[in-house]
Order: C-alpha cells, then sequence, then structure tokens
C-alpha cells in the first residue's frame, strides 16, 4: 500500500535525531489492518521488526520493557546483553534507550520493580494480620499485639527475599551484581544503591510499627540497614549452598532468621 511504501522510504524517527530506523525491506501482510514485517540494519545485525498502523495497537510502556527484560533474565541468565532483551521485547536497541537513557537507567526500573515486589509480600502480610482475628499465629510468640505485629514484619520481609533468591535466582544476581551496566555507568546505578532502597523501605516500616506501639522511631534507619545487610548475607550463602537443596529450606531459614533478629528487637516492642 501506498502508506508501507511511504514508511519505507522515510524510516521511522526515534528520540533522539541521529536515531532512525531504515528499512531495507517492508512486506505488507494480508488482513483487515495495514500490517506488515520489516527488516532493518543494527550495526552489522540485520533485524526484524512487526509494523502495526493505527490507534488500536497502543504503544510499548516502561512497564512493557520491564516485563521483557524480566523474562529475558529468566531466559538467557543474569549476564544477558542488550540485543536479547531487545528480542524478547520484540522491539530495537532504540525503543530501550529512549525510554530509560542508557543501560543503567534500564538496570534502575527492573530493580525497582523487583524492590516493588519484595515490599509488596511484606505489606501484604500487614494487610492480612489486620483483620479481625489474625493476630494469632506461629510467629506471634508474645501476648503483645504490638510485639506480635512485629515479628510478623520481621518474618515477611525474611520470607519475600529468599523466596525471590529461591524462585528467582538468575534475577536475583541481575539486581544484586548488575552486571548488565558496564563500569563507567555504576555512579548512577550501583547495586549498593538497590539495597540501601531496601532498607530505606524497611526502616519505614519499622518506624511505621514503632510509632503505632507509641515507641520512638529514631533508631528504625539503623535497624532497617542491619536487618535487609544480614538477610542479604545469609541469602548469598544459602544460594551459593543450593538454596533448599542444600538441606535447609526456605520456611526454615526464614524463622532462623527473622528470629535471630526479633531477639535484638524483641526488648524494644516490651
Amino acid at each position: 500500500s501506498m502508506i508501507l511504501e511511504n514508511l519505507k522510504a522515510a524510516g521511522v524517527q526515534q528520540a533522539h535525531k541521529e536515531d532512525r530506523i531504515t528499512f531495507t525491506a517492508l512486506t505488507g501482510w494480508p488482513g483487515r489492518y495495514i500490517c506488515a514485517e520489516g527488516t532493518f540494519m543494527e550495526g552489522e545485525v540485520q533485524r526484524r521488526a512487526g509494523i502495526f498502523i493505527g490507534p488500536e495497537f497502543g504503544t510499548v510502556s516502561r512497564a512493557d520493557l520491564v516485563a521483557a527484560t524480566l523474562r529475558a533474565i529468566r531466559r538467557h541468565g543474569a549476564g544477558v546483553g542488550m540485543d536479547d532483551i531487545a528480542a524478547s521485547a520484540g522491539t530495537s536497541k532504540t525503543v530501550f534507550y529512549r525510554h530509560f537513557g542508557d543501560r543503567a537507567g534500564l538496570y534502575r526500573a527492573v530493580a525497582h520493580s523487583v524492590d516493588a515486589r519484595i515490599i509488596a509480600g511484606v505489606t501484604g502480610v500487614l494487610s492480612e494480620q489486620a483483620r479481625p482475628g489474625t493476630e494469632s499465629g506461629p510467629e506471634a510468640l508474645t501476648s503483645s499485639s504490638e510485639s506480635a505485629r512485629a515479628q510478623r514484619l520481621m518474618r515477611a520481609a525474611v520470607v519475600a527475599y529468599l523466596e525471590l533468591v529461591e524462585v528467582d535466582p538468575e534475577v536475583y544476581q541481575f539486581i544484586v551484581a548488575a552486571p548488565l551496566v558496564p563500569p563507567k555507568e555504576r555512579s548512577s546505578a550501583d547495586p549498593a544503591a538497590v539495597t540501601d532502597v531496601m532498607s530505606s523501605r524497611m526502616a519505614g516500616l519499622l518506624a511505621d510499627q514503632l510509632v503505632a506501639a507509641g515507641r520512638d522511631p529514631e533508631q528504625a534507619a539503623i535497624w532497617g540497614q542491619a536487618i535487609v545487610g544480614m538477610v542479604r548475607s545469609v541469602a548469598d550463602q544459602w544460594l551459593r549452598s543450593g538454596a533448599s537443596a542444600s538441606g535447609t529450606d526456605r520456611s526454615q531459614l526464614a524463622t532462623d532468621v527473622s528470629t535471630l533478629i526479633w531477639g535484638g528487637l524483641a526488648s524494644t516492642w516490651d
């Protein structure tokens, strides 16, 4: 059709002036909508792209690209490169750079997604225990409801972290090692910053619990850092040992670690 002929001649302009996709071939697909398969060169590599024209197809969002990155990590491992990530999304690297700026920006977006997943697991437990009749349970080892709630918070955080380590080990390694990001870009995507974000979230949850119990939340930031550091150290060693195949399953390890943590915090709620 004339539209496809014009598209082949004009190419597709990306966000930056120098970023333009120029098709070497564009073959239309039969059907009701204007669709085609295009080929273009990215350096020395020939790429393929599906072309769909019309508002009914929408656009690729940041969330779509993060989800595609996670799929690529699970398929190819923590050391996945941008070529495989772009292929997983069915688009070009240029589209990723338009949304995230560079590899460091993509890493931060993936790290934020994983962090949100861990925090969702923790807050889900807090929401559940806030319902009537949920104050009792194996983690409620004291008679104080505030103390029991804080204990559940500790264990929920450990369980959520260990679940990521065991269920998504490649995603976990991608987050803690950031192999995608070259050294020159590490200043804006330091893996340690991810731990800091988790620690800050943990500190916020702790502070909320302390205030609810009528206690001073001043030490919450230090405790958050200490808890996340301890759990990460234990999780790394557990993963290197084979995770549940090491003879210690996730639930038991979560209980052991959260019991140790609570041993240091219990007096604050007593």
